[in-house]
């Protein structure tokens, strides 16, 4: 056996590894497949946020266009998403419905105070069971149901002004969903700017 042939296993090895790595990083997380894209999304049901008393079903929304949004305080991707999360319940006639995925209520609770509560309803997923059967990556992870409850898209990471139009506002509009026109807050602070610049003038 020659003294190439031995290296030969080493160099194979190293070539998958490159490879693997190289169709890792050029997939786009965010486009990952989900195995509930259209199916019907698990009928799971928690405490509500608010009221813990009560419980927080999915059924419960069956006949409405739904958003499923996947969030936690311990998650600072979330705290930027939630600016739009604010806008787009202004804008858009759907439900949008919270899971706080291992967190801790009081925490929660001071996040919606603090920053404002987009929701329909928050169901509390202390545990991690309910991310579990939803098949759940971290957070944000954000399902679109149709009427239906049927899972129509899922994105893996934050919803911000450009994914809201380009990814969400065509299937909506598929889906005969209002969503009337309303600038972004950054949007908004740059035109009170210019306007309180002006009046100073």
């Amino acid at each position: 056996m020659s003294r190439l042939s031995l290296y030969i296993p080493l160099v194979v090895f190293a070539l998958i590894v490159l490879l693997g790595y190289l169709g890792f990083s050029i997939t786009d997380r965010n486009t990952l497949p989900s195995a509930l894209l259209g199916k019907p999304f698990p009928q799971v049901s928690g405490p509500d946020l608010l009221q813990p008393q009560q419980q927080v079903a999915t059924k419960d929304f069956l006949g409405r266009v739904v958003m499923v949004n996947v969030w936690a305080t311990w998650c600072p991707t979330c705290k930027a998403e939630h600016e739009e999360l604010m806008r787009i319940a202004g804008i858009a006639d759907l439900d949008i419905v919270g899971v706080n995925y291992k967190d801790n209520r009081a925490k929660a609770l001071r996040w919606l105070t603090d920053y404002g509560n987009p929701y329909k309803a928050v169901l509390m997923d202390l545990d991690g069971s309910v991310g579990v059967e939803l098949g759940v990556y971290g957070a944000p992870e954000t399902f679109l149901l149709n009427r239906r409850g049927e899972v129509v898209y899922k994105r893996i990471g934050d919803i911000n002004t450009r994914v809201w139009e380009a990814e969400f506002v065509p299937r909506l509009q598929a889906l005969e969903v209002e969503v009337r026109e309303q600038p972004s807050v950054s949007q908004q602070t740059a035109a009170s700017s210019i306007i309180a610049t002006g009046a100073g003038q």
